[in-house]
Formats: structure tokens, sequence, C-alpha cells
């Protein structure tokens, strides 16, 4: 079974004045991931970011943040607001991977994952079992939760994937973002970023902590984190550019693409 993300970078418009799918993008990933298919039986499990849809909201609402009892129900309207957003979003996506003849199925991390303080705690996977035993393709995305000390959350699609794969044990994990994977910077905004091929202890992230770039402490600093915990089991991840045409199909086929390797230390 393989677990692929791909990053709402990469399937929203970050720019755009109102919340918009990046189409070319999308599409094109439908098409790689129809190839790669055809070629051969795959189990798959897509999880998928909320980009543009669904960030606004969450910072409007602050979900996650403490609040008093009297801001409770301006709290349980910014939890409708954001789950409807990101629900959008992903009826979009599966709208046109399902006009390329993919089976993918909705399964909002909504209806049944739970957290306590931003982290997941419970969440039912015999759905997702039941579906891929029938040739399905779950898709899950980052989504609000019910959370038992904050009352709600948000839970990215990265803690997702670890969620996920440390419960389902796939063959391979890939992280599609939009650039070609780790750097000590942003290599958009500087020329001379470092780029890493592999990670393997936490110790390696100090490169990135002291980084003013808010991209790479918030993003990428996160992801790292969360995948260092599935290196621990012993299950390999590779983060790499999705903006790149073929590198999804190739990376499906097992094929070289640049990236870089979350993997445990080597001793």
């Amino acid at each position: 079974m393989i677990i692929l993300k791909i990053g709402g970078s990469i399937l929203t418009k970050k720019d755009a004045p109102e919340s918009e799918v990046d189409s070319v993008n999308l599409k094109r990933i439908a098409l790689e991931i129809k190839k790669s298919l055809d070629n051969s039986s795959k189990e798959l499990v897509i999880v998928h970011g909320a980009g543009s849809f669904g960030h606004p909201p969450a910072k409007k609402y602050k979900i996650g943040q403490s609040f008093d009892k009297d801001e409770y129900p301006q709290k349980r309207i910014g939890f409708c607001e954001i789950q409807n957003a990101v629900k959008k979003l992903n009826m979009l996506i599966c709208e046109e991977f399902i006009s390329h003849g993919l089976p993918v199925i909705a399964v909002p991390a909504s209806s049944f994952i739970t957290a306590n303080s931003k982290r997941i705690t419970d969440g039912n996977l015999d759905i997702f079992k039941k579906y891929l035993s029938k040739g399905f393709i779950p898709i899950i995305y980052g989504d609000v939760v019910l959370d038992e000390d904050l009352e709600f959350c948000v839970i990215s699609g990265d803690q997702i994937i670890q969620y996920l794969a440390s419960n389902l044990n796939p063959s391979k994990v890939v992280l599609g973002t939009d650039v070609d994977g780790v750097y000590n910077k942003n290599p958009k905004t500087h020329d001379d970023a470092v780029f890493y091929e592999r990670f393997s202890s936490i110790e390696d992230l100090d490169a990135l902590e002291g980084t003013t770039n808010i991209d790479v402490t918030g993003g990428m600093v996160g992801k790292i984190k969360e995948l260092l915990y599935l290196a621990d089991l012993g299950i390999e991840s590779k983060i790499i550019n999705a903006e790149i045409e073929n590198n999804i199909y190739k990376v499906l086929e097992n094929d070289d693409v640049k990236g870089t390797v979350i993997s445990r230390s080597k001793t």
C-alpha cells in the first residue's frame, strides 16, 4: 500500500483573492496517478492539504486555541465553516479524479478521528481497510476534529499521514510539495539554499529550526517531525516536488525522483 500526500500549495492557488483550485496541476496529477494504476494494480490512500480553502477560516476563528465559554457559539460556527470549506475542496478534487476513472472515495477526518491537545487519539480505520479491499482509493484531508482538551482543533494532513502509516504499515509514503524536498531555507527566495538528500534524526532539524523563514519553520519542520516518528517505526518516506511533470507518476512506479528521504539513523 502507498500513502500519497498532495500539498495544498499544489492543488490550490494560495495567492488568489478567493479560494481557487489549481485546475492544471489537479488534472495533471490525476492523469499521472491513473497512468500508474493502469500499469499495475496498487493499493493507494491519498491525503491532501487544505491550501487556500481551509487556512483563512482557521486563522479567522483561531480554532485550536483556548477560549471562554461565551465564545463557544462563535467557535462552533467557525468549526462548521472550516469543515465546509475543506469539504468543498475535497469535492472538487474527487470530481476531477473520478472523471479520469479513479475510484476515489472521500473519508473526512472529522467523521471518525478525535484528538486531545491537537494530537490524534482515536480513529477507527476499519473503513479504510474495507474500501481498499474493494479496490477504492480512500481520500482524506486536513480537517477540523473534536478535541477533548480544546473542544475543537485543526488536524493537518501531515499528522494524518503519520497516524495512517503507523496503523496501516504502507510500503511507501510520499509527500508532494512545491519544492524538491528539504532545504535549510526557502529555495524560492534564497539562491544559496542547501538541499538535503536525507534526514535521519531529530538532530538534523537543527539546521532548519534557526531560520526565520515561516514556510520552513512552520511547514517543512512540522512535516519532518511527523515523518521521523514513522522512521522510528521503520517506515521510510520521501518528500518530492509534485509541481514537476511526471514526478508523481515516477515515484509511484519506483523510478528515481529527486527528493529528501526521511529514514531511521543507520548505526
